[in-house]
């Protein structure tokens, strides 16, 4: 058990909604700042994000004190990826390594591109399926040079040492051997996933090949002495928030009681009776199918074009069938 918990503030998939981080006395912690990069000799931390199979975009906050986990938004929208077929949402678990950095004012020698002002992300290929700001010990295998609209966005490979299969697993070549055709697929949903949202096709160093573990901790390793510059206050993170109660060094640190008070005056935790207003969209009641395990019903109100998989629960009847696009909103092709 790594100790950290989470609380969910507000409704998921609304503008509101937040995930924080609590350390092991249940005091709320920055999941960018306070987490240790390492769980243990040659394991890192990793922040769950994404559990695989979902569609719904969330990070990590950097932006917003302590730095809790919403999800993002684009143009005033909640912003979901797309089922790129044959792929269903996220094909792992997504998140970040916590106390690192790509620095959006360093060129990486390596991709000729400034980072992404994020914490770096990894793809967590285990046969779990985890929770949205879970804190899990990952071993790095490798990593992918992605280049995302100019900048560059890392994608570490990394699985969790507490999967089953996670002794097999020590290096990029071991994945190839043990997943055939997953590293292809991971870079094939990179290249297309904005695509449709009119954005062009990603773009990948080193000819899209996947670097292996030792040059992924390298650069892991440099993306976090660029957050420990950002965190001592020696690189201007420009509108970054670095508060954070563990870093003793750092000018940013406050008492775990100012932390709680910022949590405090933030909208309730949501519980099991809690339900998204009605906004003029469809409200349905949705059961997500994620790999033949079944997530609690929700009330919810989303945007009819990202709904993932589910199944509509005919009023009255409880019989389930999957839900027809095209007769929701009516016309023949689906929604738009």
């Amino acid at each position: 058990m790594s100790g950290f918990s989470s609380e969910e503030r507000a409704v998921p998939f609304t503008l509101e909604y937040r995930v924080f981080i609590k350390n092991e006395n249940g005091q709320y912690i920055s999941p960018f700042h306070d987490i240790p990069i390492y769980a243990d000799k040659d394991v890192f931390h990793m922040v769950v994000e994404v559990p695989r199979w979902s569609n719904a975009k969330m990070e990590i906050a950097t932006k917003d004190p302590l730095n809790p986990i919403k999800q993002d938004v684009k143009k005033g929208k909640l912003r979901y990826v797309a089922n790129l077929f044959p792929y269903k949402g996220y094909i792992w678990n997504y998140g970040a390594i916590p106390q690192t950095w790509e620095y959006p004012g360093h060129n990486d020698k390596h991709t000729g591109c400034c980072g992404d002002n994020d914490p770096i992300d990894v793809c967590e290929i285990g046969s779990k399926v985890c929770s949205r700001g879970e804190i899990i010990r990952v071993k790095v295998l490798g990593i992918l040079a992605m280049i995302d609209e100019g900048e560059t966005d890392w994608k570490v490979i990394a699985i969790n040492v507490d999967d089953p299969d996670a002794a097999n697993y020590n290096d990029i070549n071991d994945v190839k051997r043990l997943k055939p055709g997953y590293l292809e697929a991971t870079v094939d949903w990179f290249r297309r996933y904005k695509v449709p949202d009119g954005k062009p096709e990603n773009q990948f160093a080193f000819n899209a090949e996947f670097k292996d573990k030792d040059f992924a901790v390298d650069i892991i390793k440099s993306t976090h002495d660029l957050w420990r510059a950002l965190v001592l206050k020696k690189i201007d993170g420009k509108g970054i928030s670095c508060m954070n109660t563990t870093v003793s060094e750092s000018p940013y640190k406050c008492d775990p009681e100012v932390a709680k008070a910022i949590v405090d005056a933030l909208p309730p935790p949501c519980d099991s009776a809690c339900t998204v207003p009605t906004d003029g969209k469809i409200n349905i009641l949705v059961k997500l199918n994620v790999m033949y395990m079944y997530e609690k019903i929700m009330s919810i109100s989303i945007d009819k074009s990202y709904i993932p998989y589910p199944y509509r629960e005919r009023e009255g009847r409880g019989e389930e069938t999957f839900l027809d696009f095209g007769s929701v909103c009516g016309k023949k092709d689906g929604c738009t």
